[in-house]
C-alpha cells in the first residue's frame, strides 16, 4: 500500500506550483489539460518509471525529462507549471501513476539506496533530496538534519526493532530465542538495500564517524531490550553474571562480523561456505557454549 500524499509545502515549489519560472518574464497562464499532454511525453514517463521501478508520481521530473530528451524548466512550461496533468494524462492512458508517498518515506528510502551504493559518507542532504524529487527544507522540517535522517535509516533498517519484539515476546527456552535473533539478524544484513552492513563497516573503521554517533543514540534501547532479557536469565540462573555489554557482544558480535565478511569469502571460496541456517546453528551452540551455566549446556 502507499501512504497518504505528502502536503503540498513538502514539495519542492517548481514541481507544485504554476507560478513563473525565476528569470522568466510573466506570462498568461497556460496549464495544459490531460488531453493536450503529447502521448509521447506520457511513453517518456512510463519509461522513466519502469527503469526506476517506481510508481510514476514517485518519478522526479528531472529524470522523465531526461526520458524525453529536453530539459527540466521545458518540461515544466509544457505542464504549465505543475505535473498533476502529467499524472492524469498517465491515468487517462489507463495506468495508476499511484499515490505520492511522504517525503520521510522517500528520503529513507534514497539514502538507504545511496548507503548500500556509495557508503555513509555519500549521504548529503542535497543529494538526498534530488534523488527523493524533495526540497532541502523539507527535509530539515522532516528530520531536522542530517543526523536525524540517519537515525531514522538506521531505525528502519537495522535488526534493532525485530530484536525489540522477540526478546518482548520470548519464550523461557533461551535456544530457541538466540536462534531467532540469529535469523533476524541475517535477514537484516542480507536485504536491499545493504544498509546495515554499511553502517557496521563505518562503525569498525571510524570509532567517532556517524555510524558511532548512530549507535551512541540507539545503544540504550538496545541495553534496555536485549541487554534486559540477557539479565533476565542471569537471574534465573541460565546465563553466566557477565557484564552486560560483554553478553551482548558474545551474542551480536560474531554472526555480524560473519555477515560482512561472507560476501567477500563467498567469492574467494566459491561453494564452500555453510548455508546461512547452519551458520546460525553454528553460532547458537557457540553462544551457549560461551556463557551458560554448566546446568543449561548439560541439558542442551
Amino acid at each position: 500500500m502507499h501512504s497518504s500524499p505528502a502536503p503540498a509545502s513538502e514539495s519542492p515549489a517548481s514541481e507544485c506550483s504554476s507560478a513563473p519560472l525565476a528569470g522568466e518574464p510573466p506570462t498568461t497562464t497556460t496549464t495544459e489539460s490531460p488531453s493536450a499532454i503529447p502521448p509521447s511525453l506520457v511513453q517518456a514517463t512510463l519509461e522513466a518509471a519502469e527503469l526506476r521501478g517506481e510508481d510514476v508520481v514517485d518519478v522526479p521530473l528531472t529524470a522523465i525529462a531526461a526520458a524525453a530528451g529536453i530539459s527540466r524548466s521545458t518540461l515544466l512550461r509544457r505542464l504549465g507549471g505543475s505535473r498533476r496533468h502529467l499524472d492524469e494524462a498517465v491515468r487517462a492512458a489507463g495506468v495508476d501513476p499511484g499515490e505520492r508517498q511522504s517525503v520521510r518515506t522517500r528520503a529513507v528510502l534514497a539514502a538507504a539506496r545511496q548507503i548500500s551504493e556509495h557508503g555513509l559518507g555519500a549521504v548529503t542532504l542535497e543529494s538526498v533530496a534530488a534523488a527523493a524529487g524533495c526540497s532541502v527544507h523539507s527535509l530539515y522540517v522532516t528530520f531536522g538534519g542530517r543526523d536525524g535522517l540517519l537515525a531514522a535509516i538506521f531505525e528502519r533498517y537495522s535488526p534493532l526493532l525485530d530484536l525489540e519484539s522477540l526478546v518482548a515476546a520470548a519464550p523461557g527456552d533461551l535456544r530457541t530465542t538466540v536462534r531467532a535473533i540469529y535469523r533476524a539478524m541475517v535477514v537484516s544484513l542480507s536485504r536491499e538495500p545493504r544498509v546495515a552492513p554499511a553502517l557496521l563497516a563505518d562503525l569498525f573503521s571510524r570509532p567517532d564517524g556517524p555510524a558511532s554517533q548512530i549507535f551512541q543514540r540507539f545503544f540504550p534501547r538496545l541495553l534496555a531490550s536485549v541487554g534486559s532479557w540477557l539479565t533476565g536469565h542471569v537471574h534465573a540462573g541460565r546465563l553466566r553474571p557477565l557484564p552486560q555489554p560483554l553478553l551482548l557482544q558474545q551474542l551480536i558480535g560474531p554472526l555480524a562480523v560473519y555477515m560482512l565478511v561472507r560476501p567477500a569469502w563467498g567469492r574467494a571460496l566459491p561453494g564452500e561456505l555453510p548455508d546461512v541456517e547452519v551458520a546460525c546453528d553454528v553460532f547458537t551452540d557457540n553462544f551457549l557454549r560461551a556463557v551458560a551455566t554448566p546446568n543449561l549446556e548439560s541439558e542442551a
